[in-house]
């Protein structure tokens, strides 16, 4: 799959106020600081898409962004918030707890991982609660450029060996870089499958 046309369609609190579910849809989410947008830019060749900053914490909407007239790709709030009152981290939690939990057109969630760093605790706690949830996910881990290939691969394979220790199934997972589009060609093809799936169990149910 290839992405021709990408587009912002709306910013919102409300996950009841998202565009009608009627197409698949892809989240995007990780701590602060991850590097969430400039993937989302990456992915779709649209550096102006959706907005980078150099302060953490900068998402604060659900925002959704049309993608080739067909699906929806959703940058959503960081988690671990940086430098934000706690009442505002509380609303944050309830908003993206909310939109993961009852969002019907949610094909997955792409938690996004720091490859520089080895596994972090907050990050498999979310994994966690996306379990519990009932939330389909997968891992993508990020900032391959930042390190040399082999630390990135070898805090990826730590991160994936933690998971092991408490998930008997263990979801795709992608090593990315958004200065070089490491990962871009597998995460496009993985999108085009899931959504080839989503309209056959659409029309079954139609």
């Amino acid at each position: 799959m290839e992405i021709t046309s990408s587009k912002y369609i709306i910013s919102n609190i409300d996950p009841k106020a998202c565009p009608k579910p009627d197409k698949p849809e892809y989240a995007f989410i990780g701590r602060s600081n991850v590097g969430k947008s400039s993937l989302i830019n990456m992915i779709t060749r649209n550096e102006k898409l959706a907005k980078t900053s150099r302060t953490p914490g900068k998402t604060q909407l659900i925002n959704h962004f049309l993608i080739n007239n067909s699906f929806y790709i959703v940058d959503l709030p960081g988690y671990g918030f940086a430098k934000r009152s706690m009442v505002q981290r509380k609303e944050w939690e309830k908003m993206i707890e909310e939109y993961l939990k009852e969002r019907l057109n949610l094909v997955t969630v792409f938690v996004l991982i720091d490859s520089r760093h080895e596994p972090q605790n907050i990050d498999l706690a979310f994994l966690r609660k996306l379990g519990e949830w009932g939330v389909p996910f997968n891992v993508v881990f990020t900032k391959a450029d930042k390190s040399t290939q082999s630390v990135a691969a070898k805090n990826a394979k730590w991160f994936i060996e933690a998971m092991k220790k408490e998930w008997e199934f263990i979801p795709r997972s992608f090593l990315t870089s958004a200065v070089k589009f490491l990962g871009r060609k597998d995460i496009l093809t993985f999108m085009g499958e899931m959504n080839a799936e989503w309209v056959e169990v659409k029309e079954v149910k139609e």
